[in-house]
């Protein structure tokens, strides 16, 4: 259970019980429940907003629709506390000019988060530490985890990921949506290692050693059954789905899904591949168009801004099948947690990374996925550990771990 300053907590029933009240499907009763819960997601891709000019992380942003779906007031009104912020690079050419910009680009982004924090130190703190998460959020803050979505930013020196732990980074996968110099991707059409490469046999004991949370999300079904096999701490999928649902490549089967739980691994469920959607080269002609306007937010007349918000809005009701729905999710976390249990499943929605559905806008309205769950017949201690706890227990093993190593080399 969270505890939190008397006067905090209070706030946080209000501002709750007023999302409750608005949000169908979510009583006063689970609202307040909700609150009480300790509330991390494992996959914010919200620092790549932080690069756009003009957003400004502490006011929120409804206006700009699926472009923005996580700042202080909606985490604030959903009860989210925090959780993994993202170090995304897309993936480049695998030669030196590749690696390097890549490379900068992922340095970059780590600066911007922390550049995040350190302008509003009243309201973010970071975090490398599980036992550091409780109270943070107990001082009315929000947690900052960081975390690597493709390792390619490493280039070839194994090296570099001591780098970023040191700027705090507890949680990378080695893959995005292609093959690259430490594995396959679940969704490049060719198999170039049938796995993990020989750099990713190296990349996984690293982030053995270091005590960084091993992530198989976007990874290809051999190289998640390499990393269950032989990572020396439990894995996760910090943003997955499940293919008896959806059968999606980024999604996992059912007996591979039970082989992570069994290891001790936790799938967390996104809220992007999730179920089956249409989509038109026309569509994603407009939906980059609007993108690179909201890029260029700061330089916009009020005027502007309007016509741009009402552009977004419009364009998600031309094209209603782009996305899935709240049901979607549920159905994927519901079949997850009946078939591997609640000590292994947690929520990673992909937040301003392409996820968030109709019915689950933003982050304000995680409430009502506490609330179906109990309606579900899931109790409190079970939605604390969906919530956080078996995150925070990969944390505290990968942590363990490198210790362990420590204590081993007489350190």
């Amino acid at each position: 259970m969270r505890l939190r300053p008397v006067v905090g907590l209070l706030a946080g029933l209000v501002v709750m019980s007023s999302s409750a009240a608005m949000a169908q499907g979510v009583s006063a009763s689970d609202a307040k429940l909700h609150a009480r819960l300790l509330t991390l997601d494992t996959h914010l891709d919200t620092p790549a907003n932080l690069e756009r000019g003009g957003f400004d992380i502490m006011r929120a942003h409804p206006e700009q629709g699926p472009f923005s779906q996580v700042d202080v007031p909606r985490m604030r009104a959903g009860g989210l506390d925090g959780g993994f912020w993202v170090i995304f690079t897309p993936q480049g050419p695998l030669t030196a000019a590749g690696y390097a910009a890549s490379r900068d680009a992922a340095i970059g982004r780590a600066v911007k988060i922390r550049e995040m924090v350190a302008a509003n130190p009243q309201t973010f703190v970071l975090a490398t530490k599980a036992d550091e998460a409780a109270p943070i959020a107990a001082a009315g803050k929000i947690i900052v985890y960081q975390s690597i979505e493709n390792s390619y930013p490493l280039g070839e020196d194994i090296g570099l990921l001591k780098t970023f732990y040191g700027l705090g980074v507890r949680m990378a996968s080695p893959v995005h949506t292609l093959n690259n110099q430490f594995g396959d991707s679940a969704t490049d059409p060719v198999k170039r290692w049938n796995g993990l490469s020989p750099l990713g046999q190296a990349w996984l004991a690293e982030a053995n050693r270091l005590g960084i949370i091993v992530d198989g999300s976007h990874a290809s079904d051999d190289v998640i059954d390499q990393l269950v096999a032989q990572s020396k701490t439990p894995i996760i999928l910090s943003h997955h789905g499940a293919k008896a649902v959806f059968a999606h490549p980024r999604n996992l089967d059912d007996e591979r899904l039970k082989k992570v739980a069994a290891s001790g691994g936790v799938i967390q469920i996104n809220s992007l591949y999730v179920a089956p959607t249409t989509t038109t080269p026309e569509f994603r002609t407009k939906q980059g168009a609007l993108r690179a306007r909201l890029a260029k937010w700061s330089q916009l007349t009020p005027a502007e801004r309007t016509a741009l918000s009402k552009e977004i809005a419009d364009l998600d009701t031309a094209y209603p099948n782009w996305r899935a729905s709240f049901e979607d999710v549920m159905a994927n976390l519901l079949h997850v947690l009946k078939l591997v249990g609640p000590d292994h499943v947690g929520l990673g929605a992909d937040w301003d990374g392409g996820g968030g559905v109709k019915g689950m806008e933003s982050v304000a309205d995680l409430p009502k996925i506490t609330a179906r769950l109990r309606a579900a017949g899931y109790s409190e201690a079970d939605l604390q550990k969906i919530w956080s706890g078996n995150l925070l227990r990969l944390l505290t093993q990968a942590d363990a771990y490198r210790e362990s190593l420590a204590t081993a080399q007489g350190k």
